[in-house]
């Protein structure tokens, strides 16, 4: 098998998904119904949210999954599983349902963005797929939206392919950072496939392979002379470099009446040389050729840069932003919240020495708090069979101040889970990859307070429980501690 065969990726799972549905099969549990939540425990970079990011590519798998006589072949040459099981799995599609947040939703930590409703069997074989999908996409998304905050509205864009993972990782690394805010990617697969707006100019091979710099700039726009963007640090940016921009501006580029549309700089001190690229093209009458600048860039070196005057109009983002190598593990979890009994579902509870890693047991509804202004105040549990009125001042409780009487005033709520996966099928109308952006960009503006958004130390945003829920989980606490 190649990479360029075409592929089922349904066995994309961990070994132990397998086994246990093996075991569940022999004690006939196989159609037991469960509900798994899945959630994440701490924000990306110590911030103050993260971006919900790779719903679609969740809905593919699910309504696609199925095994092929070769995965089958493969599963029975491990000795491990029963033949009638395999039998099983011959035929097998996912029959359950799934709840999850709107994909591009700003979200916090320990509350339940995606909960699936299914079979034993299905809620446990999809599992390693969905934490993929959210863990990718979800930490590039909120990568490049810190990155993208940073640059202050100027233009960023996703030169990560070759610095990723793999060729994956890129192509959906540069779909979670268009959600996140980037204008474009260098990625031409991703552009395909998504239809994000691909940029980019040259590398220095193509500087180094002509006898002289000028000579290279000339072929270029020449090749290019509506969309001429010069890369300048090959040798010497300031003896060489502008100045052969500047000539090829002039002889080339004005005869044709074209304008030079922009220069690059991939290395040496970006706020200092910004600044002096900058008085050169202005000297030059060039005032409307746009700086922009590469070379291992984040959203602190960006913040750097522009603190110091640097004059860039915009910013190529590689390894930073496609690996989010300041904290690369995102840490989505994928828990059983409850079992279906008798036609009720009888809440789980997974305990804990570390208070972080206790569950949130149970069926439930999670809804966003706004105030009269229409921010997001806070989130908010309650028990699936519960009604939030807002009509008159609400009572809730703080988890980590159980004893305070705490109330909402003059909100409204949003419930954040919808219906998107019905026995196995799609009933999520997709939204186009522009929509989504728009609205992680509209939340970030309008929603989510300026506090929750800075870098260092931002505002914490609470999680609460309405008190019938915060009585389920305290209920089951004290039962797990007596048993």
């Amino acid at each position: 098998m190649t990479q360029f065969d075409k592929r089922n990726i349904s066995m994309m799972m961990d070994l132990y998904e397998m086994t246990m549905a093996n075991g569940y099969f022999a004690g006939q549990n196989e159609m037991k119904w469960v509900a798994f939540d899945v959630f994440y425990r701490k924000n990306p970079d110590k911030g103050g949210f993260a971006i919900f990011a790779g719903l679609e590519q969740i809905i593919e798998y699910v309504e696609n999954l199925r095994f092929d006589a070769d995965d089958i072949d493969y599963l029975r040459s491990m000795y491990l599983f029963r033949e009638d099981f395999l039998d099983f799995l011959n035929n097998f599609r996912f029959k359950g349902d799934i709840y999850a947040f709107q994909e591009g939703t700003i979200m916090y930590p320990n509350e339940p963005i995606i909960t699936v409703i299914a079979p034993l069997i299905d809620a446990q074989l999809v599992e390693t797929a969905i934490l993929n999908q959210i863990n990718h996409q979800s930490l590039i998304a909120t990568k490049t939206s810190r990155i993208v905050s940073a640059a202050d509205g100027r233009a960023v864009s996703d030169f990560g392919a070759r610095r990723a993972h793999n060729m994956d990782a890129a192509v959906y690394g540069a779909r979670a950072a268009y959600i996140g805010g980037a204008s474009s990617t260098s990625n031409v697969m991703a552009g395909k496939q998504f239809g994000i707006p691909v940029s980019g100019t040259m590398a220095h091979s193509w500087v180094m392979f002509y006898k002289d710099e000028y000579e290279a700039f000339r072929h270029y726009a020449e090749s290019y002379p509506d969309a001429t963007v010069l890369l300048v640090d090959t040798y010497d940016v300031i003896h060489s470099g502008i100045p052969n921009a500047i000539r090829v501006a002039k002889e080339v580029l004005e005869p044709m009446r074209k304008r030079l549309k922009g220069i690059r700089l991939d290395s040496g001190d970006l706020a200092y040389l910004s600044k002096k690229v900058r008085c050169m093209l202005d000297e030059a009458g060039l005032h409307d050729c746009k700086i922009f600048v590469s070379n291992s860039l984040d959203e602190y070196t960006i913040t750097s840069i522009l603190n110091q005057g640097g004059n860039i109009d915009g910013f190529g983002v590689g390894e930073r932003l496609i690996t989010a190598k300041s904290a690369p593990v995102f840490g989505a979890v994928y828990k059983l919240a409850a079992v279906e009994e008798d036609g009720i579902y009888a809440p789980r509870i997974k305990m804990s020495e570390t208070f972080e890693k206790i569950t949130n047991p149970g069926l439930k509804k999670v809804y966003r708090v706004y105030s009269e202004e229409g921010n997001a105040v806070a989130d908010l549990i309650t028990r699936a069979d519960e009604s939030v009125d807002m009509d008159k001042p609400y009572r809730y409780v703080d988890p980590e101040k159980p004893w305070k009487n705490r109330y909402f005033t003059n909100c409204t709520v949003k419930e954040l889970q919808q219906l998107v996966v019905k026995a196995g099928k799609r009933v999520y109308q997709a939204r186009s990859l522009d929509e989504i952006r728009s609205y992680v960009e509209q939340q970030l503006e309008t929603e989510i307070w300026e506090e929750e958004q800075r870098f260092e130390n931002p505002h914490k945003h609470y999680l609460n429980m309405s008190p019938y829920y915060y009585e389920l989980k305290m209920s089951l606490l004290h039962e797990a501690q007596t048993a």
